[in-house]
């Protein structure tokens, strides 16, 4: 699990990512202080002083988060004091987010609490690039 070839292929990214499922955990003993970035998708039980950036992310009841999160996907179920830019966000009913929120889609579960500021961003700011159906639509009706 920890030889330099494992080293080597989580290095190497995306296209390991997809072909063969590549995860990374931190685990509830686990208290991590400074940045984290993955590549691949990323489960949280710990708690992290710092920022995180991953492909995907789901974070445990019992974690906590301690600074921003940047994510294509967020399943968030613990405690979160930062901002959170994601495409796609799940607060789940035990979550606790304190700071703002940009979201394309958003899901809040009864009982996840929100106290900041929540900011739907279209698709022109996302990485897919600008969507030009909805925009042709818009026009037509006015």
């Amino acid at each position: 699990m920890f030889s330099s070839k494992g080293a080597r292929s989580s290095g190497s990214g995306q296209a390991n990512a997809k072909g063969r499922g590549m995860f990374s955990v931190i685990g509830p003993d686990m208290a991590v202080t400074g940045d984290v970035r993955a590549t691949a998708d990323l489960h949280i039980d710990g708690s992290i002083e710092g920022d995180v950036a991953c492909a995907s992310l789901v974070q445990g009841a019992d974690s906590r988060i301690v600074g921003g999160i940047t994510a294509e996907t967020a399943r968030v179920a613990g405690t979160i004091e930062g901002s959170v830019r994601v495409k796609h966000l799940t607060v789940e009913r035990s979550a606790r987010i304190a700071g703002d929120i940009e979201y394309e889609d958003i899901t809040i579960e009864n009982g996840g609490q929100v106290d900041g500021r929540l900011k739907r961003v279209g698709t022109e700011t996302a990485a897919t690039g600008p969507r030009a159906v909805p925009d042709a639509g818009r026009e037509q009706a006015a």
